[in-house]
């Protein structure tokens, strides 16, 4: 069970860190072009939050499986 678990949080870790790449790419696109980025640096901010949330989920999963065995 954990390890399944631990397999779903890797995929969402690798999911956030594409959400992030290409929200990078739209701040820079939109100052590039000399829009308003605030919008788009938040959203951001919130998908980095979010990662941290996955990676902890992800570090502690990893922990337990260890644990086992």
């Amino acid at each position: 069970m954990i390890a399944a678990h631990l397999e779903q949080a890797e995929g969402h870790v690798l999911l956030g860190e594409q959400h992030i790449a290409h929200q990078r790419e739209i701040v820079a696109e939109l100052a590039d072009r000399g829009h308003d980025t605030a919008a788009a640096r938040e959203l951001l901010a919130q998908f980095e939050d979010l990662q941290k949330l996955h990676v902890s989920d992800r570090d502690r999963l990893r922990a337990e499986l260890a644990a086992l065995g």
